[in-house]
């Protein structure tokens, strides 16, 4: 069992910029693939971005060039930096968690933090 915990979120200008943290409970969270979703009013849940445990990335193509994802496994913890924020970024923004070298996958979610982009 993995307990994922965002923190982060707030309310930011448009062309502002937040950082989110999920921190992971797991010691052996580094085998995890690490995603960020968001899900706006209205709109299914989509995936922003995910991380491997081997540090391969991929982006959602609307926010490619202004999201990071990092991780630092001494820390547990994946980060997501964003950049240029928009109207459009707002969304609540869950963690994502599963081990990628498991036999079965098990999905594990945070509990989602609040990102508002509005002047």
């Amino acid at each position: 069992q993995v307990q994922l915990v965002e923190s982060g979120g707030g309310w930011v200008q448009p062309g502002g910029s937040l950082g989110l943290s999920c921190a992971a409970s797991a010691s052996s969270s580094y085998l995890y693939t690490i995603g960020w979703y968001r899900h706006a009013p209205g709109k299914k849940r989509d995936l922003v971005a995910r991380i491997t445990s081997d540090g391969n990335t991929i982006y959602a193509d609307s926010v490619k060039g202004r999201f990071t994802i990092s991780r630092d496994n001494a820390k547990n913890t994946v980060y997501l930096q964003m950049n240029s924020l928009k109207p459009e970024d707002t969304a609540i923004y869950y963690c994502n968690g599963f081990n990628s070298k498991a036999m079965f996958r098990i999905d594990y979610w945070g509990q989602g933090t609040q990102v508002t982009v509005s002047s």
